[in-house]
């Protein structure tokens, strides 16, 4: 029986909770709710809501950089190649060709706001990933361009900017009436739960990787925006599709952190337990293939030698270049007794970027009226079935940059009646039986990575999506009072819909490896499929 999803979590009422009034509401602090901000017309009343500090979101942990032809040698042309080569034949050509054309300028206007990008003799100094054919990603303190990206913008949005930023406020839905997002019922743990009423709403989530045991993703990437956004009614698309980035540092009881593509590119190569180099085997391209084929490749030697990792060898760069490249990772190895000038780093894949989300249009716009979307809670055409590495901060700033001028003009034309909306939600019958939220969410967690991780087949989906509806079952209809409870059911709310769609595609394309059909399907499966919520109960 398929579980009922309700259409709000908690229950409210128009009179018993404060009223807050803004013209353009942007849920989210990451690059993509950063630039969004940026584009809003000062005139407008404009409020930001993040989760956390603002200084913690997925961008903020990007290491590689950002994509951009900055090259002579590099042209528009190759980036678009390069992008749709990687995509599994599903990118939107339009699109791609929009975003990388703009790319250039939005990596110069980031330059003008003060983001301190690595050079030589005064020239970007240019590194390149897996996938792309030229040097093209300009990267900042070695492995933390994400850091220094959002330093800069964070303190521009500050400084020049006159929007509000409510910090450590969780959104636990948006408000909808009539069929069109008015805005959001976000809580604070001093303050509790307040009505943000919006003209506008721009969704900039980030990602949901914590759904997997095994991830690059900070602890706040649990789905909360792909989640609000389907019982709110709007279209998801490409749910199936999760990136796994290749390289992750494995250590037995640490967190896992990544380590960037770029090492690969700076020359490092990928060795199984005995010391034997592989990649040349799955792929021409060998250590430079795109994720995708890596990963595969990995969990492949991973399975055919036993062994929990496979690992990354230095010894081709040279003598000192490791440490001064990649200065973060080597200080994160070196906690755990690894010196990656001279040791190889243990890694395996994990859980990294979205690819599946919020169905946008060119300027971010969804398909529920009044709600903007941009970043990774999105899927805009741009990814495919694989997203091409260092494309993701970029995706951010384009859409960003999109979404909130649209936005901002959609705002403008509507005069100044703010209202509160008659809506209510009743309280249910309390449930008297405890439940162990956190054994709940490590076993979604191991099932998610289990039967949903790099290889997929259709009887372990099958069983992982009956236990997925079996805990929706007792979990969903509970009103929880903090985030801990709102976390869990957004996160059993997104599995479902990735199970499903994982289950549906019978084919392998791009990060969707299913071992029982392995062949990519142009003719049954070139297409994307939608998910929308349909048995929600109406409030």
């Amino acid at each position: 029986m398929t579980p009922t999803i309700p259409r709000y979590l908690v229950p409210f009422h128009p009179k018993n909770i404060p009223h807050h009034f803004v013209d353009v509401l942007v849920i989210g602090g990451g690059i993509a709710g950063m630039r969004a901000t940026m584009a809003i017309d000062p005139q407008l009343s404009t409020l930001v809501v993040t989760k956390d500090k603002l200084q913690e979101s997925n961008s903020a942990y990007a290491q590689g950089g950002i994509a951009g032809v900055l090259a002579p040698e590099d042209k528009i042309a190759n980036h678009v190649a390069d992008t749709l080569s990687a995509g599994g034949d599903l990118c939107d050509p339009a699109i791609v060709e929009m975003v990388i054309r703009e790319a250039p300028a939005h990596i110069r206007e980031l330059i003008e706001w003060g983001t301190v990008f690595d050079r030589e003799q005064g020239e970007l100094l240019l590194g390149r990933e897996g996938g792309h054919s030229h040097n093209r990603i300009a990267h900042a303190l070695g492995d933390a361009t994400g850091r220094e990206i959002m330093r800069a913008m964070i303190e521009r949005a500050r400084q020049e900017l006159g929007a509000q930023i409510w910090q450590n406020t969780f959104t636990i839905d948006l408000l909808t009436h009539e069929g069109e997002c008015r805005g959001a019922l976000v809580w604070h743990k001093n303050h509790g739960r307040t009505f943000v009423w919006a003209k506008q709403t721009i969704l900039c989530t980030g990602g949901a990787g914590q759904i997997f045991r095994e991830t690059t993703n900070p602890l706040i990437a649990t789905g909360d925006g792909h989640a609000i956004a389907y019982r709110a009614g709007a279209e998801l698309l490409d749910m199936e599709f999760m990136q796994f980035h290749p390289t992750v540092l494995y250590i037995a009881g640490s967190s896992r952190s990544l380590i960037t593509e770029a090492i690969r590119g700076e020359g490092a190569l990928l060795v199984d337990a005995s010391g034997k180099r592989f990649m040349p085997e799955f792929d021409e391209r060998a250590e430079l293939a795109p994720r995708d084929i890596v990963s595969q490749a990995i969990n492949d030697r991973m399975r055919k030698t036993r062994h929990p990792c496979v690992y990354l060898d230095l010894s081709p760069l040279e003598a000192g270049q490791a440490k001064k490249r990649f200065p973060g990772i080597a200080r994160r190895c070196a906690e755990f007794g690894i010196d990656i000038a001279q040791d190889r780093i243990p890694v395996r894949p994990g859980a990294h970027y979205m690819i599946g989300g919020v169905k946008v249009n060119e300027v971010g716009y969804s398909t529920l009226p009044r709600l903007w979307a941009a970043g990774e809670v999105t899927s805009s055409g741009l990814h495919g079935a694989n997203r091409l590495g260092s494309n993701s901060l970029l995706e951010g700033l384009v859409y960003g940059a999109h979404a909130g001028k649209a936005a901002s003009a959609a705002a403008l034309i509507e005069p100044d009646t703010f209202r509160a909306l008659p809506l209510e939600n009743r309280s249910r019958p309390p449930q008297t039986e405890p439940l162990d939220l956190q054994d709940i969410r490590n076993s979604l967690k191991s099932l998610m990575w289990r039967a949903a991780g790099v290889q997929r087949e259709g009887q372990q989906l099958r069983e992982a999506s009956a236990s997925i509806d079996a805990w929706c079952h007792y979990v969903l209809p509970r009103q929880f009072t903090d985030p801990a409870g709102w976390e869990l059911q957004n996160m059993l709310t997104v599995a479902r819909v990735m199970i499903t769609a994982a289950l549906s595609r019978e084919e392998s394309r791009g990060v969707h490896l299913r071992s029982d059909f392995p062949e990519q399907d142009d003719r049954h499966w070139q297409r994307h499929l939608v998910a929308v919520r349909e048995d929600a109960e109406q409030v």
